[in-house]
């Protein structure tokens, strides 16, 4: 059984048992869906806080928007965004926290307020290597997230002769680099990137073929939430993609993936119950 704390060991995940939900936190003026609503550090202290009283077993924080087509920000604009909410929040909850950033100097400062118990870098320290020297001194957790170019260019044509095997090869390769250079077998997780230099039927075929990335023997961490594949399937727009969302999540979460990254944790949380009652009720 694999255990993440957070750093005041107040709340702890325990994976194999259950589908945890990471709650997301965007201080981004430009993000697809919730871009500009908790870009204030006031705003965001309560959403904090209610992801927090909604189920949310981990959060999420970033300050960068990685939405198709995004520019990057100064390393200094996004420790402006960040690193006061994350002080701010020391007071206000007791769950973990994750931060969702690929470079290093960010990371550090974020390291240093105490709060975080993990990684969350989209290009899997691809853009900025020394994340991985930190993590294997920090011992907190790393998510290796697939995802083909940048965010930037991520839509513009992606290809691949089979999305799965490509991710698996991709998955292969930074964990090999990752145990080489110290970082050590309980702290990474996995996710296939839905989204992030996919089709439509990558998507689907990520979500199909979901057990394959269990494999490894690490957990798993999916994020389907409004994202512009559903809205390609059902003709809606992000506002309109709960539903959606819903459905991928009940399927995932029937397959023992072991962390969902999501906007809406109140009504995740209330599929998640009842996919796993009607899983594990004998009547």
């Amino acid at each position: 059984m694999k255990t993440l704390c957070n750093s005041k060991e107040t709340s702890c995940l325990k994976f194999g048992k259950k589908t945890h939900i990471m709650g997301i936190l965007n201080l981004t003026p430009d993000s697809f869906y919730d871009g500009g609503k908790y870009f204030s550090p006031d705003h965001a202290i309560k959403k904090a806080i209610k992801l927090q009283s909604e189920g949310a077993d981990i959060l999420d924080i970033g300050a960068e928007s990685s939405r198709p087509g995004s520019d990057t920000i100064s390393i200094d604009e996004e420790k402006e965004r960040l690193i006061p909410v994350m002080n701010a929040l020391k007071e206000s909850i007791n769950i973990p926290v994750s931060i969702d950033s690929s470079r290093s100097e960010v990371i550090e400062s974020a390291i240093k307020t105490g709060m975080i118990c993990m990684i969350n870098d989209i290009y899997a320290c691809r853009r900025d290597e020394k994340i991985i020297d930190i993590v294997a001194d920090s011992g907190l957790y790393i998510v290796i997230m697939h995802m083909q170019n940048s965010p930037r260019t991520m839509q513009n044509n992606p290809m691949y002769d089979n999305v799965i095997d490509s991710i698996l090869s991709f998955f292969q390769e930074r964990i090999d680099l990752f145990r080489k250079r110290g970082i050590k077998e309980n702290q990474i997780i996995l996710d296939p990137g839905l989204g992030f230099g996919k089709r439509l039927e990558d998507n689907i075929s990520i979500i199909k073929n979901i057990d394959r990335f269990r494999s490894f023997g690490y957990p798993v961490l999916l994020g389907p939430s409004r994202k512009s594949f559903i809205g390609a399937i059902t003709g809606s727009e992000p506002e309109e993609r709960l539903c959606g969302t819903a459905a991928v999540i009940s399927n995932v979460a029937r397959h023992g993936v072991d962390i969902i990254r999501v906007h809406d944790v109140k009504e995740m949380n209330d599929v998640i119950k009842i996919t796993k009652a009607l899983e594990y009720n004998e009547h």
